[in-house]
């Protein structure tokens, strides 16, 4: 016989595929430790650019509290009041607004102290 012959072996097979599959984990941001060893824990890799919806929408909730918190230690809370009620209309998106912007108990305690840290009466 002068060629070499490969022979195939089952368990050089399925180890072949382990590592594949190992590999592809591996590319995908999956890591790997032996118990007792020092390594990186099991995490994915999260997609740049993503963020969650929740965080976003508690983002903007919390600028619009902080805005309504900064106009009202601004303006005072009868004139704010009265601002809401002159800017109060028939059409969808006014009604939606002067609900969004009324003052409630959170809007309330932060414009106090926004007042009280910048020494402003109320």
């Amino acid at each position: 016989m002068s060629g070499t012959r490969a022979m195939y072996d089952p368990q050089y097979e399925e180890f072949r595929g382990r590592l594949d599959r190992l590999e592809r984990m591996h590319r995908k941001g999956y890591g790997f430790e032996a118990p007792g060893t020092l390594g990186r824990s099991y995490s994915r890799r999260r997609l740049p650019g993503r963020i969650p919806l929740w965080r976003s929408l508690g983002t903007i909730a919390l600028a619009v509290v902080v805005v309504k918190a900064l106009i009202l230690a601004q303006v005072g809370q009868i004139n704010y009041t009265q601002r809401l009620e002159r800017a109060a209309g028939d059409s969808v998106v006014q009604q939606v607004s002067i609900y969004i912007m009324q003052i409630d108990p959170i809007t309330e305690w932060m414009a106090g102290e926004i007042r009280r840290l910048a020494g402003l009466p109320g």
